[in-house]
Parts: structure tokens; sequence; C-alpha cells
């Protein structure tokens, strides 16, 4: 086993292998149980698809990645063993609220509880804004209510983008692989094989729900929770690294918060801008509707695995701006992924209103 581990050391990557096959040896084993105790989605007003589907997908991303990573990065358990308590509460808040519909503010409560064992118990905050607006280090008491704040915005970010077939799930690859080859290359080993576990995992679901057929399973709440949970821990370590100038001369990037924003830029920038339709039309921000990113793209014509690939696509645009400009001012880089983000929409929205002008 140490030859093993050794390998695995050296080469991270190979984790997506394990991930993978752990998560496709469970998985039907998942599908059968949500069957059996009617853990299922049935066609509303909110979905598209057809028939009763099991939702509990995020079990089985939770199942492969928490095997990989025992196995292979043990030492990330014994150090930072709060965290695993945090992924516990934030996996049941997502399957109670699968099951029941959770009131926001109780599950808000729930993901601030989960976010008390990250940021507090287990430490990992935001404790530099990286010189914006001239400001560098900040007090402890600013570090956690920024980091709260962050925590809870990308994790319902990224809980708000699943709304089609392999939405959330490909960002998720695609973020995580970004975090993974990048602990790789700075030598921090223990999160790069979560990260590339991650991967694996939803590798797994991600067939499952694109191309499952009969066997088709959505990610739900508690597998968009637990994605949410991880970006951000990975988010939060990315900055660290960069702005205490942990890593390689090579891979540093001033900008580090700025290029987490344009990883992410899909999500918060969708969420921002439903929201702010929202509250502009007098509702709650929190009030579902049809008008996010994915629906929009769905009403030019475009297929759910269209729609996938294309969002997949400017996300990667998003973070090719993200590496160019890693150096750049912080200020400067968010602007310019907020006007280019604000463009596309723009253009998003011209393309449906003559569809809709055009029927």
């Amino acid at each position: 086993m140490n030859y093993i581990n050794q390998i695995v050391t050296q080469n991270p990557y190979l984790v997506i292998i394990v991930s993978f096959l752990i998560g496709l040896a469970f998985m039907p084993v998942v599908l059968d149980i949500a069957r059996k105790h009617n853990f299922v989605v049935k066609p509303n007003k909110r979905t598209s698809h057809e028939g009763a589907i099991p939702n509990i997908g995020g079990i089985n991303i939770f199942v492969s990645f928490f095997i990989t990573v025992f196995l292979f990065s043990f030492g990330i358990f014994s150090q930072l063993q709060f965290i695993i308590l945090g992924v516990f509460i934030i996996l049941i808040v997502g399957f109670v609220d699968d099951l029941i519909d959770l009131n926001v503010s109780w599950k808000l409560i729930g993901e601030l509880a989960s976010a008390f064992f990250l940021i507090v118990l287990s430490d990992i905050r935001l404790t530099n804004l990286h010189g914006f607006l001239g400001i560098y280090e900040i007090a402890d008491w600013q570090s956690y209510l920024l980091s709260f704040f962050v925590f809870i915005v990308i994790i319902n970010a990224l809980n708000l983008i699943d709304g089609i077939d392999g939405l959330a799930s490909g960002l998720g690859i695609l973020y995580s692989l970004f975090f993974a080859v990048f602990f790789m290359l700075t030598g921090n080993v223990n999160l790069a094989i979560s990260a590339f576990a991650m991967v694996g995992s939803l590798g797994v679901f991600f067939i499952y729900n694109v191309f499952g057929g009969k066997s088709k399973i959505f990610m739900g709440d508690s597998g968009s929770l637990l994605l949410g949970y991880m970006i951000t821990l990975y988010v939060f370590e990315f900055c660290e690294m960069n702005v205490y100038q942990r890593v390689p001369l090579d891979y540093y990037m001033a900008a580090a918060p700025a290029v987490a924003i344009c990883v992410l830029s899909v999500p918060l920038f969708d969420t921002l801008r439903v929201m702010l339709t929202r509250i502009k039309k007098g509702v709650s921000p929190f009030h579902p509707d049809k008008n996010h990113i994915h629906h929009l793209l769905l009403k030019t014509g475009l297929k759910h695995r269209q729609v996938t690939f294309v969002l997949i696509v400017v996300s990667l645009f998003f973070i090719a701006l993200g590496l160019v400009a890693k150096n750049w001012e912080i200020g400067i880089l968010v602007l310019t992924a907020f006007v280019i983000a604000c463009v596309l929409t723009y253009i998003l929205w011209r393309i449906v209103d003559r569809k809709n002008s055009a029927k």
C-alpha cells in the first residue's frame, strides 16, 4: 500500500480513475435505494423531464469521493477533521431539502453550520484582499464575515445552476480540474488528490445524468451543495496560497481572487443577474423561476446537452481570461469579466427576443 501511495503522491491525477471506478460500482446501489424508498423527483412546472427520476446522485458522489480521499490522502483528514463534519452537515441539509423542500431560512442555517466547521474550526478562510482598494491583510472579524459571505454565495450559485442535464456536474468537473492541476503544480498533493477525486466522482454522475436513459439520476441538493462546499474550500486555499506566495513563482497569481471569480463566472454572474431581476420585479430574490442562463439558452432552441456544452465553452473562455490576466489589478480584471458577461447576456436576450417575435 505504501508503494501505491507513493505512486499516487507523485501522480495525483491517477485518483480520477479510482474515484470513477468506485462511483461506477456504487451507482447501481444508489439507484436501487432511490427506487425502493421513493427518493425521486416527479415532473413539475420547474422541471422538463418525464417520469420519476432518482434525485440522490449526491450520495454517490460523496461515497466515491470520500473513499478515494480516505485511501490516498488520509493526512488531510487527520489535520482537518472538522472539514469532514462540515461535509456531512451540508450533505444532510441537501438530502433533507431534496425530501421535503426546506424553507430558505432553515436551509441557510444548515449552510452556515457547515461553514462554521470549515471557516472557524478548520481555520480555512480568506484573510487578505490582495491589495484590492489598497487593502491587504484584514482583521479577524472581517475575515470571518467575508469568508461566510463568500461561502454562502458560491454554494448557492452552484446549487442554482443545477437546472439541466450535465450542467452542474460538467462545470464542477471543469472547476475541480482547474484547482486540481494548480494544486498539483504547486506541490499541494493532498488538495490535488481531493480535487482530482472530485473530478472522477462527478464524471460517473455526469454519464448517468446525461446518457443514463432508464438509469438517469439527478444530483439533487445533496450533490450541488457538496460540490459548492468543496469548490469553496479550493477557492479559499487557492487565494491564500497566492496572497502569501506559498507557490512557485511561475504559478503565482497576484489577482488570485479575480481569477477565482473568472473560473466561477457562469454561476456567479447568473445568480447575481437573476436575483437583481427578481428584486426589480418586486419578488423575493429566492423565489424560483425560469430566468436562469440555461433557461434562456433553452428558449433559443438548444437542447440540454447543447446548452451544457455552450456554458462549459464560455467557462473555458473566462478561465483563459483569468490565466492571461492573472497579474492584473484585481478590480480591472473583475470589471473586464463583468462587462464581457453583460455583453454576452445582452446578445443572448436579443436572440431570445427574436425567437419569441418569430413565434
